[in-house]
């Protein structure tokens, strides 16, 4: 069954940086938009970033523009988000998925925890 797994988050203080990997098995990324979405605790899950399969075009919600980045790289089958500046705000589950509607089922994700 084709499948997305994301990777890279940890534990991190405000200021820093993470880069998350969202590998695909089973598929190709380059097929779909691919976005990233993020599920803090006690909240739902929101859509922070997309890409485009087609020209790589990129769209990134205001909260996380200027210091998130996601990118592709088709040959590793894999989408990534560069994640810099970070703020205690942004600690939560990330996953990725197709955009906007996901196609694949959802992933465990990979938990950012920014604090110090």
């Amino acid at each position: 069954q084709a499948r997305l797994v994301e990777s890279g988050g940890g534990l991190v203080q405000p200021g820093g940086s993470l880069r998350l990997s969202c590998a695909a098995s089973g598929s190709t990324v380059d097929d779909y938009a691919i976005g990233w979405f993020r599920q803090a605790p006690g909240k739902g899950r929101e859509g922070i970033a997309c890409i485009s399969p087609i020209d790589g075009s990129t769209y990134h919600v205001p909260s996380v523009k200027g210091r998130f980045t996601i990118a592709r790289d088709n040959a590793k089958n894999t989408v990534y988000l560069e994640m810099n500046s970070l703020k205690p705000e942004d600690t939560a589950v990330y996953y990725c998925n197709t955009a906007p509607k996901a196609l694949f089922p959802w992933g465990q994700g990979t938990q950012v925890t920014v604090s110090s």
